[in-house]
């Protein structure tokens, strides 16, 4: 059970990362429980899906995303897993044309909600 939850946690962030590149809040959102909490880097904590829609939104009117994600761990504990990740690539910033190389670390908390897995929590910081 474990490796089939772990294969369903990897397509999870895959669908995460191309939602990411392809600038759509609303997949994102549809990633994360109801309840879920998303807290970018130098930004307020959204909390819950009106509010985690509305901060994508956001940000994917300032910047677009080009990225890969690389996953350094996933540990799962019932219905309960965490994972952290690197993400690395480039983001073109709308306000002026200009590419900037983008590295972030991250830390997702998934929560297994009638038998698919969600995010629960996630945060992220620069690396560079």
């Amino acid at each position: 059970m474990e490796k089939q939850d772990k294969q369903q946690i990897e397509r999870l962030l895959a669908e995460y990362k191309n939602s990411l590149n392809t600038s759509d809040a609303s997949k994102a959102q549809s990633l994360y429980a109801k309840d879920g909490v998303f807290m970018p880097a130098g930004a307020t904590s959204a909390i819950g899906s009106e509010d985690i829609l509305k901060s994508y939104k956001f940000i994917f009117s300032q910047i677009q995303l080009n990225i890969e994600f690389y996953i350094d761990e996933i540990v799962i504990n019932g219905d309960l897993a965490f994972a952290t990740t690197s993400s690395k690539g480039t983001t073109l910033i709308h306000a002026n044309g200009q590419t900037v190389p983008e590295e972030n670390r991250e830390l997702f908390v998934f929560e297994k909600i009638d038998g698919a897995w969600k995010i629960a929590r996630y945060m992220f910081n620069k690396t560079k």
